[in-house]
């Protein structure tokens, strides 16, 4: 029986053989997916950039290969590259090296789209035109709705080039193990193993770690108002339910436009009524009276006649300065009948 080339190495490396974990950081991971596909776009438009045979869509499929090809060289001699561009440093002067798989890797998808511009695509009047990331922009969104190059296929190799160059293993697993079996029993627990959120109706996707942290922000985590309403609801309809329905919302009182200026939570609007009734109501003779210009003494005499009446509690039952006028009215027009009526 023939054997492959890649059959006949891992026999001769059999005592080498191991079984690498292959999760990363599923947010990082579709981060550097998206940036794929601008990298892409970008190298096409400049490839491209003031050519009348040649169109975005007719370089997209050679340039793709390209790119890849070039990202996965790039990825796999970064190691040497970082440090190679240590050891060559000026002495005593610090390099930096990013250490965020998707700045790097957007670095690479630069240099790549640098190396396939074509002498238009050269000029810094293009490169810095609106124009041109215009076009980026809308190309990038056609080969999204077209799946020109699905997410998952992107995803698989954006997994591949963060490996590469995750120096200090900060977004991947790298575990390894000798048995496919171990690295099975692995995946079931990794911290790394992609999860989709369990509220309903959310639909994001990320590694296991970051379950946590994605629930304290989640949209549709049911949750308990945050205004202590004893009211639950989901997180993306907190803001619109403490300015609108909560019932610990502040408010101003109802009767502020004509004097009163207190702001209390809207639980507690019948108490304000209750116990400021006497200074609301001097507020509506105020009003009510205003034509006939009646001082403090005689606004106050108004005032305490009502509160003598049997019915001076039922003003309280007003929440608004209309129904309290009408009710003083009212209440005013019943005290000056005659008490044989």
């Amino acid at each position: 029986m023939d054997l492959s080339i890649t059959e006949l190495q891992l026999i001769k490396n059999s005592t080498l053989l191991h079984f690498d974990c292959p999760n990363c950081d599923s947010e990082l991971v579709h981060k550097v997916a998206q940036l794929l596909l601008t990298g892409l776009a970008t190298a096409c438009i400049d490839n491209t950039a003031g050519d009348p045979f040649r169109s975005y869509a007719s370089v997209a499929v050679p340039l793709r290969k390209d790119m890849v090809d070039y990202l996965t060289d790039r990825s796999q001699k970064f190691i040497t590259e970082s440090i190679l561009g240590t050891a060559e440093a000026v002495p005593d002067q610090q390099v930096e090296v990013s250490d965020d798989p998707a700045e790097i890797i957007s670095d690479f998808m630069d240099d790549f789209a640098n190396f396939k511009r074509n002498l238009l695509g050269r000029v810094s009047g293009w490169l810095l035109s609106e124009n041109r990331e215009d076009k980026i922009d809308d190309f990038s969104q056609d080969m999204e709705t077209d799946n020109f190059w699905p997410i998952d296929r992107r995803e698989g190799i954006s997994a591949i080039f963060i490996k590469n160059v995750d120096l200090k293993r900060k977004f991947h697993c790298g575990e390894k193990y000798d048995s496919a079996d171990k690295l099975h029993e692995h995946m079931s627990n990794c911290t790394y193993r992609k999860i989709i959120c369990e509220n309903e109706g959310c639909r994001a996707k990320f590694s296991a770690f970051s379950k946590d942290g994605h629930d304290e922000v989640c949209a549709y985590k049911t949750v308990a108002c945050e205004q202590k309403c004893g009211e639950t609801l989901l997180r993306r309809d907190m803001d619109r339910h403490c300015i609108t329905v909560c019932k610990m919302r502040m408010v101003n009182c109802p009767f502020y436009q004509i004097g009163c200026e207190s702001a209390f939570v809207q639980s507690e609007l019948a108490k304000h009524c209750q116990d400021f009734l006497s200074s609301h109501v001097l507020h509506v003779l105020k009003v009510v009276h205003k034509r006939e210009g009646l001082n403090e003494d005689e606004l106050e005499a108004h005032r305490h006649k009502l509160k003598e009446s049997d019915s001076w509690k039922d003003l309280s039952e007003a929440r608004d300065v209309r129904s309290l006028t009408w009710a003083v009215k009212d209440l005013e027009a019943k005290l000056k009948r005659p008490v044989s009526e």
